[in-house]
């Protein structure tokens, strides 16, 4: 008898609850909304199916590739590693290991750098932007006799170009503090 009584007090402290909540989902539903269009079965809670998101556009999907670059260009070396990682991966392409390259030159990390710049070398030889980049990268170390070679090397090939001549400055600006 005590335990009909106790599961009868359970019972009628929760009462109030299960109106609340009976309440609160009549009023959820929209006028005109029947329990019937929420595919509601018996027993099942009265929850409206979330919005199914319509597929992205083929043209507006992006891949790791375009996702590095973009990543590289905000400061997000760390994601851009990532997706420059997956695109090599994927796709072996020597534009996705330049972008590695100069992304692990920022992370200062310069053993994996000089790994991805050499498959680029492999695949592409000596372009003017992988002699631009390396150079870059040995500007980065210290290293400014190796940094001058590739500069040089490279504005040899592009003269036109505005960014080999920045780094070029670049390297006259550091070569002049250290002397």
């Amino acid at each position: 008898m005590m335990w009909r009584l106790a599961r009868l007090r359970r019972a009628l402290r929760l009462t109030p609850l299960v109106i609340a909540a009976a309440a609160l989902g009549a009023c959820a539903l929209k006028p005109g909304t029947h329990a019937s269009d929420l595919g509601l079965t018996t027993g099942s809670v009265a929850v409206a199916a979330a919005p199914v998101e319509p597929a992205k556009p083929l043209d507006e999907v992006k891949d790791d590739l375009t996702l590095g670059k973009e990543h590289f260009r905000a400061t997000n070396y760390g994601l851009a590693e990532l997706h420059f990682r997956r695109a090599v991966e994927s796709s072996g392409e020597a534009e996705a290991w330049l972008g590695l390259a100069a992304t692990y030159d920022q992370l200062k990390r310069f053993e994996l750098a000089d790994r991805a710049y050499r498959e680029v070398l492999k695949r592409t030889g000596p372009t003017p932007e992988l002699l631009n980049n390396r150079g870059y990268s040995y500007l980065l170390r210290g290293d400014l006799r190796r940094a001058s070679q590739d500069l040089s090397a490279a504005a040899g090939k592009a003269p036109d170009s505005e960014r080999i001549r920045n780094n070029i400055k670049a390297l006259d600006s550091r070569a002049r503090r250290r002397a």
